[in-house]
């Protein structure tokens, strides 16, 4: 096989397998200080409970998302040496702010979050929760501020020639606010609350079917119910927003999205299949006007189609106008899904013994889990094949990037192995996962009782 396709597969695969770990954590992390902190304002021994058993599954997810993460600093330098040396300036210092800003902030926490229960104060573990969940979302702030440069570079000049070029920054902050890093951070930051939300919601329905740990489970759902209902409509709003910026900066990735050929005022397609010789879509259903209206508030402005740009520079479009379709489908389930149990919670019916609530809703809110996994990768399948030919947008080609001096063999066999590997990891993690939400929360641990937010005294000495 060739070696960029191979080397194109391995990156994939390590930065899929690793992605499913980080948006659990930074979702779970936002569960946590809403559950802590209804602990310590309300003094609910049952909240302190949710806490502790959700703070075990933040730590198993943290810990194999770390592991999975290093093997892609290594693939850097191994299969992407002139990509390295490409963006090094630029992805170093953005690093380099990850990990005083945030992996620091994060791992400083991380032991009195995991250990401290008995050891510190109430408050004080509280305040650890916080800066461990502050911590993974400024870690994606700054990978996200890396991986955007790369969709739209700004705030740099090119130094050097041929093998030698480089980019290095003349604007740290016009590097860290390109175009898109924004709207794409917050599209990530989101859908990472969502998997958090969801996985919630999927180990309270188990429970709820299974009839165990009832108050529990019925606790923690409404809490997993409140930050998925809220999450989705937020997607709903970043996806807007960041599709928008896509036809303004990458508009070739726009149409692949779309898959349109021709500018021209264009149709929203609901599903389809992209006939690439023809340049058509077979087999779709096409909203009319639509996407213009969306993309720019117009129904009659035309769309930018992928005819406008040379045959060389086009994305592979069956690919990206399935993933992303699949992606906005998943997002419009997951609000459907959100706001049915939010309705069947205010009316009473989503904790009672309900025939069709225990055999239709609960088994889909266990499954719902799987949802904004599912919709997170394809969303990065979409954005990241989207941009090729280009792996830096319009200065860096795939092609180009690839190390000098690294062959096929090499490449297949590492994947193999790191295949197996993962897969091994995966398996752990899920038989230890199964462990923790079989055992169920531990209700007779010793409780210290946090402190009021607002202290009472009794006046018992006489006044002057």
């Amino acid at each position: 096989m060739d070696v960029l396709l191979l080397s194109r597969i391995q990156f994939a695969f390590t930065v899929a397998f690793h992605y499913i770990y980080p948006p659990l954590s930074i979702g779970l992390g936002l569960v946590l200080v809403i559950m802590e902190g209804l602990w310590i304002s309300t003094g609910d021994k049952l909240y302190h409970e949710m806490a502790r058993f959700w703070t075990k599954i933040f730590a198993l997810s943290f810990a194999i998302g770390v592991a999975t993460g290093i093997v892609m600093e290594f693939e850097f330098g191994t299969n992407w040496a002139t990509y390295s040396r490409y963006v090094g300036d630029v992805f170093g210092s953005a690093l380099a702010a990850e990990g005083i800003f945030a992996f620091f902030l994060e791992s400083g926490f991380l032991a009195v979050l995991l250990f401290g229960w008995d050891k510190v104060g109430p408050k004080m573990h509280f305040f650890s929760t916080c800066m461990v969940c502050l911590g993974a979302h400024f870690s994606a702030v700054w990978i996200m501020v890396a991986n955007s440069w790369q969709q739209t570079p700004a705030g740099y000049h090119i130094v050097g020639e041929g093998l030698h070029a480089r980019a290095e920054i003349t604007d740290f902050w016009a590097m860290v606010f390109s175009p898109s890093s924004m709207d794409r951070l917050s599209h990530t930051v989101v859908g990472a609350w969502q998997a958090g939300a969801f996985f919630v919601i999927s180990v309270s329905a188990y429970y709820l079917l299974r009839r165990r740990h009832l108050d529990f489970a019925r606790r923690s759902m409404k809490v997993g119910l409140c930050v998925a209902l809220a999450g989705s409509l937020l997607q709903l709003i970043t996806g807007d927003i960041s599709a928008k910026h896509v036809a303004i900066n990458q508009p070739a990735k726009l149409a692949a999205f779309e898959g349109l050929y021709h500018t021209e005022v264009a149709p929203l397609y609901v599903f389809g299949w992209v006939d690439e010789t023809h340049q058509e879509v077979r087999f779709g259903f096409a909203i009319p006007r639509m996407l213009s209206y969306l993309t720019y508030g117009d129904a009659n402005k035309p769309v930018t189609g992928l005819q406008e740009f040379a045959p060389g520079d086009r994305p592979p479009v069956n690919f990206v106008f399935q993933t992303y379709h699949a992606m906005v489908a998943i997002g419009f389930a997951l609000i459907g899904l959100s706001l049915l149990g939010v309705f069947l919670w205010w009316r009473g019916w989503l904790f009672a013994e309900i025939g069709w609530v225990r055999r239709l809703v609960l088994p889909l809110m266990v499954l719902s889990v799987l949802g904004p996994q599912f919709a997170n990768q394809l969303g990065w399948f979409s954005a990241e094949v989207g941009r090729q030919p280009w792996i830096v947008y319009g200065l860096l080609r795939t092609s180009d990037a690839l190390s000098k001096a690294v062959k096929a063999d090499a490449v297949l066999t590492s994947l193999i192995l790191f295949t197996v590997i993962y897969l091994l990891l995966f398996v752990l993690f899920i038989f230890l996962l199964n462990e923790k939400i079989q055992h169920g929360p531990e209700a007779d641990k010793p409780v210290t009782e946090p402190e009021p937010l607002v202290p009472t005294q009794v006046l018992d000495q006489p006044r002057a």
